[in-house]
């Protein structure tokens, strides 16, 4: 064999033994995450009573994994504040996520009432001319004065969410003399107009917290935070109330029971 052909023959090997090597490590990243999933779910739904995860080798045992891809997992859950080594007892669970329901219509406190007293910081409350966007929304004229709140909302004295709030203003004025600090805005929302609440519109996505929403919810500026919209109807069909909330992540989950139609 030429020179030539040889060099060009080690090169060909070289570079297939790079690919190989980085498909087994992608491989491994595959596998480190997919157990990380499960194993963050265990941690959300009291999994490990004791608070205390098993040792690295009965949880490679358990989920039929390499030791090296347990490690990884419990780093990547360790990234997210979930746990943490400590020496002498092994990895502990070091941070709670409360469950948010979505599959009812039901304020904070009523979702988490047996987490804890869920308290509001009434930050800002008064008129505002309506953006368009949240006109057209509340089926009110552009630039009519809207009930505007915004509060800081805290579980067992821990920020939780920062919710702005939009409410038409012949509602909205009598929330202004209500128990804002202590009662859901639903709540107060059916004793002021003696009716129901029928349905919500949702959407849910991560979005890159200001550096307004990161203070006031004191988490690191530019960490992602769960952000719910919801335009909550009166059981008539009436728009009453038109809501941007910003979840921190690392607190709380969202979790729902949905039906296959047919």
């Amino acid at each position: 064999m030429p020179p030539t052909d040889r060099v060009r023959d080690h090169a060909g090997q070289g570079a297939t033994t790079v690919a190989a090597h980085r498909a087994r490590r992608r491989l491994r990243a595959d596998r480190a995450r997919q157990l990380a999933d499960l194993l963050r779910h265990q941690l959300l739904t009291g999994g490990f009573p004791t608070d205390t995860l098993p040792h690295e080798s009965i949880l490679a045992g358990d989920y039929r994994a390499s030791r090296n891809t347990v490690r990884q997992a419990l780093d990547l859950l360790r990234a997210e504040g979930l746990v943490e080594r400590q020496p002498g007892v092994g990895t502990v669970v070091v941070a709670r996520k409360y469950r948010h329901g979505l599959d009812r219509l039901m304020g904070l406190a009523e979702t988490l009432h047996e987490h804890g007293r869920v308290t509001n910081e009434v930050r800002t409350a008064g008129p505002a001319p309506a953006p368009a966007p949240v006109a057209e929304r509340l089926q009110v004229p552009p630039g009519t004065d809207v009930l505007y709140i915004e509060r800081l909302r805290r579980l067992a004295g821990l920020p939780l969410s920062l919710d702005l709030t939009y409410i038409p203003l012949d509602i909205g004025t009598a929330l202004l003399g209500a128990d804002l600090e202590n009662t859901d805005v639903f709540r107060l929302l059916e004793t002021i107009t003696g009716r129901p609440l029928g349905h919500a519109e949702i959407t849910l996505e991560a979005v890159t917290a200001d550096a307004h929403s990161a203070a006031v919810l004191e988490a690191p500026r530019g960490t992602a935070v769960l952000m719910l919209e919801r335009l909550t109807h009166l059981a008539d069909g009436r728009p009453v109330d038109l809501e941007f909330i910003r979840f921190r992540g690392d607190r709380i989950t969202m979790s729902g029971l949905l039906h296959r139609s047919h």
